[in-house]
């Protein structure tokens, strides 16, 4: 059987849809499964087995392209796939399995595509509260029931790219790593503020821990500012654009904890295994909580919020920032102390 699958364009959508990729081997295990997703994406679907091709796809966010998918879908018709499986909503990104020919052809209604699915769902989000489980239930049947446990994220890293990366960018080892992940590609109203973050980065390095700070290039500016506000000269780096975001999930599996905004890179540190702190404000846990063990999710749960907005309506972000940064350290002490035992245990085997 092989697979076309559609993919998102967020990397937490990215990461949550190989709890779909997973489903699907265990009805089929020898399944082909080919992902067509933006570029980006490749560094993500690379670290999952289940995948066999990363296809990019070469047409920016929101373009409609008509000329460009009929070319793609005319390329990959000569696979011969069975069944193409469409996690985007829109009209547009149903359109390359039509125009390749695939027989099945899944996905949820949506804007107004049933033209383009033959096997097009109508949504329960009474059923299917959460995103992961709407990803999972295309994986079977109409009607289906899903597994009483659905399975988790779990991305691959090779131990040569860690260490190849890792000698890159001098990063010294022995010490216990805090990775920091402040960015949110949504908008304002998901970031915690710079001064919190700059605050458990200084407690963590007084406490003889190193200190990470992730993101992409945007995000260089609020890592600059936890830099200097922490006031420390040694034990943080700032690693915002400087690495691929392959690099940077090769560099999150060595973290000890990882402390988050609701992000792309949280649902990375869940799918590496890494004991993590959340801080929620504008959003909830309610729709894409990390899909990991070891999880402390943080959230005032203030009137306002969640209010899903990409900034505060309120212009006061309290949701935010009034949860302080002692309440974030005492969930890493804790996080920590648990990972204690872990590492031992792993160290042991």
């Amino acid at each position: 059987m092989k697979i076309l699958v559609t993919g998102p364009a967020w990397v937490g959508d990215t990461v949550m849809a190989q709890v779909m990729f997973q489903c699907l081997k265990a009805q089929h295990p020898r399944a082909v499964i080919d992902v067509l997703a933006p570029a980006w994406c490749r560094e993500i679907l690379t670290r999952m087995p289940q995948v066999r091709h990363a296809l990019a796809l070469p047409i920016a966010h929101g373009e409609l392209a008509i000329g460009k998918r009929w070319k793609i879908a005319r390329e990959l018709a000569a696979e011969q796939y069975d069944q193409a499986i469409v996690l985007p909503n829109s009209f547009k990104s149903a359109l390359i399995s039509r125009f390749a020919g695939i027989p099945q052809r899944t996905g949820w209604r949506g804007e107004a595509r049933g033209c383009l699915l033959n096997d097009c769902r109508r949504l329960d989000k009474q059923r299917y509260p959460l995103m992961v489980q709407r990803f999972a239930a295309l994986a079977y049947p109409k009607d289906a029931e899903l597994p009483a446990t659905l399975p988790r994220p779990a991305l691959q890293v090779d131990a040569m790219l860690v260490n190849a990366v890792r000698q890159r960018l001098q990063l010294q080892s022995g010490a216990p790593v805090i990775a920091l992940c402040p960015g949110a590609e949504f908008g304002s109203s998901k970031q915690w503020p710079v001064e919190h973050y700059a605050s458990v980065a200084q407690q963590c390095i007084r406490q003889g821990m190193q200190v990470w700070v992730f993101g992409s290039s945007r995000d260089n500016v609020v890592a600059e500012k936890i830099v200097g506000l922490s006031g420390a000269t040694a034990g943080i780096v700032n690693l915002c654009g400087h690495t691929t975001l392959g690099e940077a999930v090769d560099l999150l599996s060595q973290a000890s904890v990882v402390v988050s905004n609701d992000s792309g890179l949280m649902h990375v540190a869940a799918a590496l295994a890494r004991p993590l702190v959340v801080v929620y404000g504008s959003s909830s846990p309610a729709f894409t909580p990390p899909l990991a063990e070891r999880v402390e999710i943080l959230s005032l749960q203030l009137d306002c919020s969640p209010c899903f907005k990409r900034v505060c309506p309120l212009q006061h972000h309290d949701c935010l920032g009034q949860l302080r940064p002692a309440v974030v350290l005492a969930a890493v002490t804790r996080l920590l102390a648990q990972a204690i035992p872990v590492l031992e245990s792993e160290c042991a085997s």
